[in-house]
């Protein structure tokens, strides 16, 4: 009898164990997908700043600056393997890529061309959906952080080698609350 109360208890741990680890890989899958989520949107904002400074170029000579530096932050955006190094370079283009929409005040011509005014309305729909997917990506890290650390899933999650995924700031300068 004691054999068998045994054997119950091993089949129900185990069980449970399967269930957290399961559980503990799908939160990890979606945090991944949420990360893709965001990568496609930088991708196409990405893909959108050679045509935007093309655009701006002929009307803003002196701002070659702003175009030079916004070129240079795609290039490292684009490069960066570090979350934390991905977001500020990320926020630093989006900073530079307003900088440049807020020419058209200066420049009439700028902004009644078609291709400058396509391009804008592409670009803040692409942060609109950056926006979205980094909540969602955000969302994601929270749920998985949590059953890593909570109670049981902790013991499988340690056994099993999860490790907690890191949030995605818009200001990367800004310390993790304790």
């Amino acid at each position: 009898m004691t054999v068998w109360v045994v054997l119950a208890l091993a089949i129900f741990v185990f069980a449970a164990g399967v269930a957290l680890f399961n559980e503990l890989v799908g939160a990890r899958n979606q945090v991944r997908a949420a990360w893709s989520d965001i990568d496609v949107q930088l991708t196409r904002r990405h893909d959108l700043v050679p045509q935007l400074v093309a655009a701006v170029q002929g009307y803003a000579d002196y701002e070659r600056a702003t175009l030079t530096t916004v070129t240079e932050l795609r290039t490292r955006a684009i490069a960066a393997q570090r979350l934390a190094d991905k977001a500020q370079l990320e926020g630093e283009l989006a900073h530079q890529i307003d900088r440049i929409l807020a020419l058209q005040e200066r420049y009439p011509d700028l902004k009644a061309s078609d291709s400058f005014r396509a391009l804008q309305h592409d670009l803040v729909e692409v942060e609109d959906h950056l926006q979205y997917a980094r909540r969602y990506y955000n969302g994601s890290v929270r749920d998985l952080n949590n059953r890593i650390e909570s109670f049981p899933s902790l013991l499988v999650a340690r056994a099993a080698g999860f490790h907690a995924a890191e949030f995605y700031r818009a200001d990367a300068t800004q310390d993790a609350p304790a």
